[in-house]
């Protein structure tokens, strides 16, 4: 497997190679502490236009941060606290780039609630607000994507399961003047590993050609032990052509092709550029904080 770290140079961000070795990833000095303490940790990531990493937080209180830019000095990742301007989220869990719509951002929830926002200046806008639909009791959404396919605009979303419960992945149209979901598709998904305390989606990230990459996570407390992997979990496809008006389909692996293993830590975040490039996985550690490491897992 090949590690990659990024690095500012002269405004732009480059990725590097800093070696390459077979087996489980997760080596201590391979992730980056970006914040300390149960408030720092990363539950959603993206990219800005610039090449900083965005990241939220699944921060309840006010008073607390929401929102955050990272970017990497000399001296590794430097996290900044943007300004919410809005209504006030609680328990962000997940966050999408606007496919053309460069600053734009959808943040969902873990009930479903979600927020388009646009960030400039040090602030973070809310634009508008939305809800995703087929909401019920006990639902827990800890992914959401966004993703042009051949027929417009996809949201892919999950909640995320516990142990004997799966994971279930939805899909739909939406039209984004209108913020109107389409007909859903939903399928249900279990990963083997981590086994006990197990989320089957912590986050989910969506290639331009629909193939589906999830992460999965461990909790046992706010102290731990964590442990993460990262998964192909197939893909979503648009509408078949001769049925005008459907939703597009998911075609979800049975048993998910494992690419990566975390011990020690609790992945909520896959941030994807919409261009070549390595991805960023974040983890919220609790009581740990939050750091975050370069891998080339996002899906083609």
């Amino acid at each position: 497997m090949v590690t990659w770290r990024w690095y500012a140079v002269a405004g732009a961000v480059v990725a590097a190679v800093l070696g390459q070795g077979p087996g489980s990833a997760g080596a201590a000095e391979e992730w980056e502490r970006v914040g300390d303490g149960i408030v720092s940790g990363i539950s959603g990531a993206s990219f800005l236009p610039g090449g900083e990493l965005l990241v939220v937080h699944d921060n309840k209180r006010g008073g607390e941060k929401r929102v955050s830019t990272v970017r990497w000095t000399g001296e590794g990742p430097r996290a900044d606290v943007l300004t919410w301007e809005g209504p006030l989220p609680v328990d962000l869990e997940s966050l999408s780039a606007v496919p053309g719509r460069a600053g734009e951002y959808a943040a969902l929830e873990s009930s479903g609630h979600g927020y388009h926002f646009a960030v400039a200046d040090g602030t973070a806008r809310v634009l508008r607000e939305f809800t995703v639909p087929g909401v019920v009791s006990g639902d827990n959404y800890e992914g959401f994507a966004l993703v042009s396919l051949r027929d417009g605009l996809t949201a892919v979303w999950a909640h995320r399961g516990q142990d004997q419960d799966p994971a279930v992945v939805r899909a739909a149209r939406l039209d984004w003047p209108a913020l109107a979901f389409g007909p859903a598709d939903s399928a249900p998904l279990r990963v083997p590993y981590p086994v006990e305390g197990v989320r089957h989606v912590s986050d989910l990230a969506v290639s331009g050609t629909g193939r589906i990459t999830v992460t999965s996570a461990s909790d046992a407390g706010d102290d731990g032990p964590f442990d993460s992997a990262v998964y192909d979990a197939g893909t979503v496809r648009p509408a078949p052509p001769l049925r005008p008006g459907a939703g597009p389909v998911l075609e979800l692996r049975t048993t998910p092709r494992e690419l990566a293993r975390y011990p020690g830590h609790k992945i909520e975040a896959l941030g994807c550029p919409q261009g070549p490039g390595a991805g960023v996985l974040g983890t919220d550690d609790e009581n740990q904080g939050g750091s975050v490491r370069t891998e080339p897992l996002c899906p083609r």
